[in-house]
């Protein structure tokens, strides 16, 4: 009767929700910490949706890098040219 017990208890949770909801998405790339935070967070419980909260996160760093990149090329062409 205990093991019977322990199944139904064990059998009795929740459903997760994992969707890969494209609005952790769009968080993870408007604050990358929160996406990244999520992704560590959720890898293992909610894979999907720690996989899109982490992607955010991943464009949002990409996006700002070649943000500096391209002004710092401006600045160098500006500035050879005398401006």
């Amino acid at each position: 009767m205990d093991e019977m017990n322990k199944n139904f208890m064990s059998n009795n949770t929740a459903p997760v929700n994992d969707n890969g909801g494209f609005l952790w998405g769009l968080l993870g790339c408007c604050i990358p910490i929160v996406g990244l935070v999520l992704f560590l967070v959720w890898k293992d419980q909610k894979p999907r949706t720690a996989k899109a909260a982490g992607i955010g996160a991943l464009v949002s760093v990409i996006i700002g890098i070649l943000w500096y990149v391209v002004m710092f090329i401006l600045g160098i062409g500006l500035a050879a040219a005398g401006m």
